[in-house]
């Protein structure tokens, strides 16, 4: 415990769902770390978790009720709203976010949102179908513009039997996100870590380039690799810009994310993040994309399918390879193969001109918008063949590499 985290506390509301468990973890690694909690038990919360719960855990109250003539004799609404030092929602179900977007508060956590003067963290967890809702996705844009800072969710099995994003970010993840808000932007400035002072660029995900309003040409990258990699290397200090393609899934904490949709859009958007000190090029960009995009949807007729004429999208890992005052000191390419892996990659990295090449064989079950890879790391004078591991794993591992050449 340090003098520091003892000195802060957070107002932690629990929302609904079966989630809601992990909110029980959450305190007792905040109050392990010195840091004082104060719970709200939202009423649906409350059929998940008790109060005596909470309350034995975060040795402190459990608030619920608005119109407790108790709770609001000792500490009013608005007195409650501004008594910690960051308001934290976990999990933060859709309900809770749709208040918060819009200003509601008829009950105690939607007016504690409203009331409050102090920053706020939202851990959300809901199904899938509910995240990826466009009124949740719009929600979460109006808070996002509002100041709101959120954790997670991850990907996963769901209770409802459901795969996706939308399972609530674990504890200790949570816990990290919530200390480094607390720690305030000029702790966070002085943070440690390997990649302090650096800044790192990442591209992650498929591209999309349309063919008419509806259809487009695109694949199946999941973007879980690129988002793991660009987390990892935040997490050892670096500030890292995360140039992302169409995909689900959620940004890594403390990392800038720029949202593009073609081969265009991410080379113009990865030339506005320069300079950098390393680039990491994981996106899975299309090669080609039709000459001109149809203004409406093409239709069958007898006359058969249109003739479709393609022309070479720009090579991003090519054009931020090449020598200059604004080539990363490090770039390292990606290489999605389905034969001659090595000798696809050994290929590339001499055509493309970067320092490294990641090499996967995209036809192992699990690999392609899996959870799971299995790498080669090619550099000029040798190759290096990774065991099969989680996608974090190999974030992680190469993010340590990344940070021993750049030291």
């Amino acid at each position: 415990m340090t003098d520091q985290a003892s000195d802060k506390r957070v107002l932690l509301i629990v929302g609904g769902g079966v989630a809601a468990y992990k909110a029980l973890e959450l305190v007792r690694l905040l109050r392990k770390a010195g840091v004082g909690v104060r719970p709200i038990l939202t009423k649906a919360g409350a059929e998940f978790v008790t109060a005596l719960s909470l309350s034995a855990l975060s040795e402190d109250k459990v608030y619920g009720d608005l119109f407790s003539l108790t709770d609001e004799a000792e500490m009013g609404h608005i007195q409650l709203s501004r008594s910690a030092d960051l308001v934290v929602v976990a999990p933060a179900t859709a309900d809770l976010i749709a208040k918060a977007a819009h200003g509601l508060a008829g009950d105690l956590a939607s007016t504690t949102l409203l009331a409050t003067d102090k920053p706020v963290l939202m851990a959300p967890a809901m199904n899938v179908r509910m995240w990826l809702h466009p009124a949740t996705q719009r929600n979460l844009e109006t808070l996002k513009a509002d100041g709101v800072s959120f954790v997670g969710p991850d990907d996963g099995a769901m209770a409802c039997g459901e795969f996706g994003p939308g399972r609530l970010a674990e504890p200790p993840v949570i816990f990290e996100a919530i200390m480094e808000a607390l720690a305030g932007p000029a702790a966070q400035s002085s943070k440690r870590g390997p990649l302090l002072g650096k800044h790192a660029l990442v591209t992650a995900g498929p591209t999309f380039e349309p063919i008419d309003p509806v259809r487009g040409i695109t694949n199946r990258s999941s973007g879980r690799q690129g988002y793991a990699i660009a987390g990892a290397l935040a997490k050892l200090g670096a500030r890292v810009t995360l140039v992302s393609g169409p995909v689900a899934l959620p940004t890594p904490f403390g990392v800038d994310r720029v949202d593009v949709e073609t081969a265009r859009d991410m080379l113009a958007a990865s030339q506005a993040a320069l300079p950098a000190d390393v680039g990491v090029f994981v996106a899975a960009v299309a090669d080609w994309r039709i000459d001109e995009v149809f203004g409406t949807k093409l239709k069958k007729d007898k006359g058969g399918p249109p003739a479709l004429t393609f022309v070479e999208n720009p090579d991003i890992l090519a054009t931020l390879s090449a020598s200059g005052p604004r080539r990363p000191k490090l770039v390292i390419g990606f290489a999605a193969e389905t034969n001659d892996v090595e000798a696809h990659a050994r290929a590339k990295l001499a055509r493309k001109g970067c320092d490294w090449i990641i090499a996967n064989d995209v036809t192992e079950p699990g690999v392609m918008g899996g959870d799971e890879n299995a790498v080669l790391l090619i550099s000029k004078d040798k190759t290096e063949r990774w065991d099969r591991a989680a996608k974090d794993a190999v974030a992680h591992d190469l993010a340590q590499r990344i940070a021993e050449s750049l030291s």
